[in-house]
């Protein structure tokens, strides 16, 4: 045991120890004070050299102290790490000037001197025909026409668009006495007419109306072939049913642009030797008012593609040449043998690929498709030709050859099952998980998958709406493009807003949902976005594209997709981008020299996220005034 003086003798110790310790604490304190008053002298007056010994004596302490800076030092703040910058020529941002005033209304695929290139027989030439990469395609960005304004809001559009917009009064000659359109100084007015139906479409879908169910939500999705200026469409609208409506670039010139103007979903498009850019058992009716296709010609090949796109037991609806030719072959211009012939015709082509006829009642005849193909199969013991295709993919449409067979319907086990499976009524088609994906016919997704994206894209919407206020401003935008729609969610989000979307899906995509996308009661097409949209100039108010340049990234320019971007966006139009943030950032360096406005901002999620969102805005301009 320690003696009871050995913690007091070890105390007296330590504290002899430490003293010397203080005393070297205590002296630096003062010296850093010292210190810190000269530094502040000589960012006061200029530098002063520090004594010597004073310096020696500093080294020698064991507690560092801060020195000032003097001022006459130059500090760097500039990163030593980054790599070499880029030779001029690759740094250089592409220069995208406006393009001469006359391409104003120009549309790539469908360019009319291009067209003459190409056969004229069953109107190939009026097909998509792309220019080549090279010197063919425009590196400048297509001008709105001078004195362009922002359309009518919806649903005042259906009925005015401004004349500036789209110059061209033919139609109103051409087409006036049946109600397509009439000019009224500054502006368009579209009354609602058509040739077969010059009292207005709302009367005419009245009396279609009588013949089949248009209120129940069994019928959602239409194509109207040959729409003209799209009034079927138009007035389809207000009864839920959305329409897409087509019409070639042809003598009725700017049609298409008109459906455009008026905030109706269009395409440039017609039959002719490939199929539509549509999936598969798309649409709940297809319809034609006197668009003048041939039925019957070509083994019935224009039938049997609108047989692939329509829906088990879907309808289609035909009205002008040759039905009730009884009333109208004077006014037509034909005899009564060549009209009762050509109904002939098509009757016998819709017996052949076993469509009903449910009715003919004054100018309208409907045909329905069955529901499977249980009979019709058994009926190719009469009917041995069209057969059934065996090669291609019914959902494959792009350039895709028309056949002369009929696309079968999936298989079966009970005659009265609908092939495919059923749909409920809209609006609970919106959310109800699409057959496509409920039997497992698209790799990968899964029924959980669809409603984890279905509520991931309210999210996102809900967050771009906060950042985009135009967005947000109900009736600001009226036509939306989905870029890469995937299946359909960002257009799900704004169903109950006042504008409609059109969903892209890539054809180089790894699973092919367009056809999912339709069964949940939305529109769509198949896009190559290496090549034009098959659309006008200034068609969409706004555009999304969910990693768009990723997907391209080794197919073609990040500039060709941009300026087509541009050509199809109105002025003062929108986008949203999605990508990685090195992408966004090659791509805002771009649209530097786009007249756009841009800016980076994180992911919905926080910053942690390399995938970011670029909100831009297309500014106002047009091409200067015609000169006189």
């Amino acid at each position: 045991m320690a003696p009871p003086f050995s913690n007091y003798h070890h105390l007296i110790t330590a504290s002899k120890i430490k003293r010397p310790n203080l005393i070297k604490a205590l002296a630096a304190v003062i010296l850093c004070s010292v210190f810190y008053l000269i530094g502040f002298y000589q960012n006061a007056r200029g530098s002063i050299p520090l004594p010597s010994p004073v310096l020696a004596q500093t080294q020698k302490n064991a507690v560092a102290c801060v020195i000032p800076v003097v001022a006459n030092i130059t500090l760097d703040f500039e990163p030593h790490h980054r790599p070499a910058d880029p030779p001029p020529s690759a740094a250089a941002v592409p220069e995208l000037p406006p393009c001469d005033p006359s391409y104003s209304e120009y549309t790539p695929c469908e360019d009319a001197r291009r067209s003459l290139a190409f056969d004229r027989a069953r109107l190939i030439y009026r097909e998509r025909h792309c220019p080549a990469s090279g010197e063919e395609r425009l590196r400048c960005r297509v001008p709105a026409p001078h004195g362009y304004r922002v359309p009518f809001r919806w649903p005042e559009s259906r009925e005015l668009a401004w004349y500036a917009n789209v110059p061209h009064k033919e139609l109103t000659v051409e087409k006036g006495k049946q109600n397509w359109v009439h000019y009224e100084g500054d502006r368009f007015r579209f009354p609602g007419g058509g040739t077969m139906f010059p009292r207005g479409a709302d009367a005419y879908i009245d009396e279609i109306g009588k013949l089949i169910n248009l209120k129940d939500g069994s019928i959602r999705t239409a194509i109207d072939t040959g729409c003209g200026v799209a009034s079927f469409g138009a007035y389809l609208l207000s009864r839920n049913v959305l329409t897409v409506s087509f019409a070639p670039r042809d003598s009725h010139e700017a049609q298409v642009q008109f459906a455009l103007e008026r905030g109706v979903p269009a395409l440039i498009g017609i039959i002719a030797s490939i199929r539509l850019p549509y999936p598969s058992r798309a649409f709940d009716i297809a319809h034609c008012s006197r668009c003048l296709i041939p039925w019957g010609e070509y083994d019935g090949q224009y039938l049997l593609e609108v047989d692939r796109l329509l829906r088990p037991g879907g309808y289609w609806i035909l009205s002008g040449p040759p039905i009730n030719w009884e009333g109208h072959y004077r006014g037509w211009n034909r005899t009564m043998q060549d009209l009762k012939a050509e109904q002939d015709r098509v009757e016998r082509v819709g017996k052949s690929i076993c469509w009903k006829k449910l009715v003919q009642k004054n100018d309208i005849a409907i045909w329905q498709k069955p529901t499977n193909h249980v009979h019709c199969r058994a009926t190719r013991r009469v009917f041995r030709q069209p057969g059934f295709c065996t090669s291609q993919n019914p959902d494959q449409a792009w350039y895709t050859k028309l056949e002369t067979c009929i696309t079968p319907l999936p298989e079966v086990s009970d005659i009265k099952e609908t092939a495919g499976g059923s749909l409920p009524k809209w609006p609970e088609r919106l959310t109800a998980i699409p057959p496509r994906i409920r039997n497992g016919s698209l790799e990968g997704i899964t029924a959980e998958k669809f409603n984890e994206n279905t509520k991931l894209w309210q999210k996102r919407a809900g967050y771009y709406k906060r950042v985009d206020q135009q967005l947000a401003q109900t009736g600001r935008y009226r036509n939306l493009l989905d870029m890469n729609a995937y299946l359909g969610g960002f257009a799900a989000a704004l169903v109950r807003d006042p504008v409609w979307v059109m969903n892209a899906v890539p054809v180089e995509s790894r699973v092919d949902t367009l056809g999912a996308i339709y069964e949940r009661g939305l529109i769509g097409t198949y896009q190559n976005w290496c090549e034009a949209m098959s659309t006008y100039p200034r068609t969409y108010d706004f555009i999304h594209a969910d990693s768009i340049f990723s997907l391209y990234k080794s197919k073609c320019e990040m500039e060709d997709i941009l300026v087509e971007m541009d050509r199809i966006l109105r002025p003062q139009g929108s986008v949203i981008i999605r990508d990685d943030v090195d992408v966004l950032v090659k791509v805002k360096s771009i649209i530097q020299g786009m007249q756009w406005d841009g800016m980076i901002a994180d992911h919905e999620d926080g910053p942690r996220h390399r995938e970011k969102i670029l909100f831009a805005v297309k500014k106002y301009w047009t091409a200067p005034p015609p000169q006189t």
